[in-house]
């Protein structure tokens, strides 16, 4: 029976998916970032009637990680990310060094601790929830956007380089899903501390500039890949959207430097006139 450790399983994708997994009868052990997750969690298992180990694992804690690399782990789903909005011209640079701390720093630090262990035994999977934000980008998720490029780059690597240990390596890229992830990233700036007269923009004025789905497709797709019911390397969802975001990387060879110089892009005008939260 395999052993899936999941990464920021205490809210959002990883909460679901350690739970639906264990229900599935694998052993998961769901680390999750703060110890009051702990409980909630382990209720929430109680309720579905599944059972799961739940740890404290901040992946940006170097005690942590090191005592998550004594666990036998077959599955390593590194879900742990936060996001951080404002434009490249605005965000503090502590929110910035936070931002790669939490979705590079640490998650690449406890995959090195797993990965070797999973070395020895010539077997194992790495996993990474990544996002279409690692392929394309928006405006006001730059640094987001770019921590995950970060992620495509390492998971690109890594599995290029774990092939002759018969590690496999795989990424999971969500679009834009309803979640409240997206949402919370464009009211990071509540807690900025610089100088609110020299920001380029009003963030009380814009929110995240996509229409989101059902996060249920999400779901399904990481429990596929961590089961190897799905062996794809890169996993986009919604479907429906992988022809766009083939557009938009084709477009970058094509565009001008003077494309629309002057004028408010259209996706910026979006974020001012979208309401938070709007559903597909």
């Amino acid at each position: 029976m395999s052993t899936v450790l999941i990464t920021g399983a205490g809210t959002g994708f990883g909460y679901e998916v350690a739970l639906r997994l264990a229900g599935q009868g694998l052993n998961v052990i769901a680390g999750v970032e703060i110890v009051a997750q702990v409980h909630a969690l382990e209720q929430e298992a109680k309720a579905r009637g599944v059972s799961l180990q739940v740890e404290k694992l901040d992946v940006t804690h170097d005690g942590d990680r090191r005592r998550a690399a004594t666990w036998d782990i077959d599955i390593l789903l590194n879900n742990a990310g936060i996001s951080e909005g404002g434009s490249v011209a605005d965000i503090p640079a502590e929110n910035l060094r936070r931002q790669y701390e939490v979705n590079v720093i640490g998650p690449v630090m406890l995959t090195q601790m797993v990965v070797k262990k999973m070395a020895k035994r010539k077997k194992g999977k790495i996993v990474f929830m990544s996002s279409v934000a690692g392929l394309t980008t928006d405006p006001f998720a730059g640094a987001y956007s770019s921590s995950k490029h970060a992620i495509e780059a390492i998971a690109s690597a890594l599995d290029q380089e774990m092939k002759e240990f018969g590690i496999a390596v795989a990424t999971v890229n969500p679009g834009p899903f309803l979640t409240g992830f997206n949402d919370r990233m464009f009211e990071t700036w509540k807690t900025w501390e610089d100088d609110p007269s020299t920001r380029l923009f009003d963030y009380s004025k814009i929110a995240f500039p996509h229409e989101q789905y059902d996060p249920e497709p999400v779901f399904e797709t990481t429990i596929g890949v961590i089961t190897g019911a799905i062996d794809s390397y890169r996993n986009v969802e919604p479907k429906d959207i992988i022809s766009q975001q083939r557009e938009k990387l084709d477009e970058m060879w094509t565009s001008k430097v003077t494309d629309g110089m002057g004028q408010r892009s259209k996706l910026v005008q979006k974020a001012f006139d979208i309401a938070p939260g709007t559903p597909v």
